[in-house]
């Protein structure tokens, strides 16, 4: 269970803690499928897209679902996100893990908005 709960907690660091914070939690050459734009986007490509792991002042993530092999692990939620002065953003998402060395490292995320949000 302790594993479940770092890795809940490491995704939700993803949202609120912005790029350098994500970067550092990601493998190299991750992979992210992201609503257009910016659209699928792998290694230092993230990282260098304005749209890609700007800080979220809040989120809340519901209909979490977990699953773990060995070294895998994947989540998939639905998230209600605000920031700013922006509409709340609210998606399905996947994340998948990989421990590596004794850390969870995130391979590839995937949002799918729940309705037209710009």
């Amino acid at each position: 269970m302790a594993d479940q709960d770092d890795i809940w907690h490491t995704e939700e660091r993803f949202w609120t803690e912005g790029a350098e914070s994500a970067r550092a939690r990601s493998a190299k050459g991750a992979i992210f499928v992201l609503p257009f734009p910016p659209g699928i986007l792998q290694g230092d490509s993230v990282w260098r897209e304005g749209l890609v792991a700007q800080r979220w002042r809040s989120v809340e993530f519901s209909e979490r679902y977990f699953r773990q092999e060995g070294d895998v692990a994947v989540l998939a939620y639905r998230v209600s996100a605000e920031r700013g002065d922006t509409p709340i953003y609210e998606a399905l998402c996947t994340s998948t893990y990989l421990k590596d060395d004794g850390e969870w490292l995130r391979v590839a995320h995937q949002q799918t908005p729940l309705a037209d949000q710009e």
